[in-house]
């Protein structure tokens, strides 16, 4: 096993291949958790898990059932179905063990399910062939370049709330902007490493 290429492989999906400032991937979520900053952690840890348990359980599925069976043109509804489950799963165990992150996450938690960058990661690791460890490393660099877009953009929020933001670009107007910005700064990391 190559740590150099795992390594590789976190730093260019959670970086260069930033799924929400570079692939444009997520927005729904980003832009609704990123009020403030307990909520963003607290997405961005559950995205993270989620992210790097659905990697698993899907290569398994896509590499042991659906190849065998050769039914991978179901990639999308099998992958679906594999991430439903499971945050279903994470629902129901979150509500139990911390009702108070549950309803702060509120709609949120249930958009996870059919968050376009959870679909993504499983489609791309069965695209390029990943095996099980890169597929774990991709999904983990994944989670984290989330986690990050959320923490810096929920920062940024937090301090824009204090500052005298003109009227017409208070809001969501403000949070377009400054996700703009910031999806510029990442594009300079564009061509560092490729997947």
């Amino acid at each position: 096993m190559d740590f150099g290429k795992l390594f590789e492989l976190i730093i260019a999906a959670s970086v260069i291949n930033n799924f929400v400032f570079t692939r444009f991937l997520g927005l729904c979520i980003f832009f609704g958790v990123t009020k403030k900053m307990d909520t963003a952690v607290g997405m961005s840890i559950t995205f993270t898990a989620v992210m790097m348990i659905s990697a698993a359980l899907s290569w398994v599925v896509f590499k042991y059932i659906m190849i065998p069976l050769d039914i991978t043109f179901l990639k999308i509804i099998i992958f679906i179905g594999v991430v439903a489950a499971f945050v279903q799963s994470a629902d129901t165990i979150m509500r139990k063990v911390s009702p108070g992150m549950y309803f702060k996450l509120g709609v949120y938690l249930a958009l996870i399910t059919t968050n376009c960058i959870i679909i993504a990661v499983p489609l791309i690791n069965a695209g390029e062939g990943y095996n099980f460890i890169e597929s774990l490393a991709f999904g983990l660099g994944s989670g984290l370049g989330f986690a990050l877009a959320l923490v810096i953009m929920a920062s940024i929020r937090e301090k824009l709330e204090l500052a005298d933001v003109p009227r017409p670009f208070r809001g969501l107007p403000i949070s377009f902007i400054t996700a703009a910005l910031i999806a510029l700064a990442f594009t300079g990391f564009s061509g560092l490493i490729t997947l």
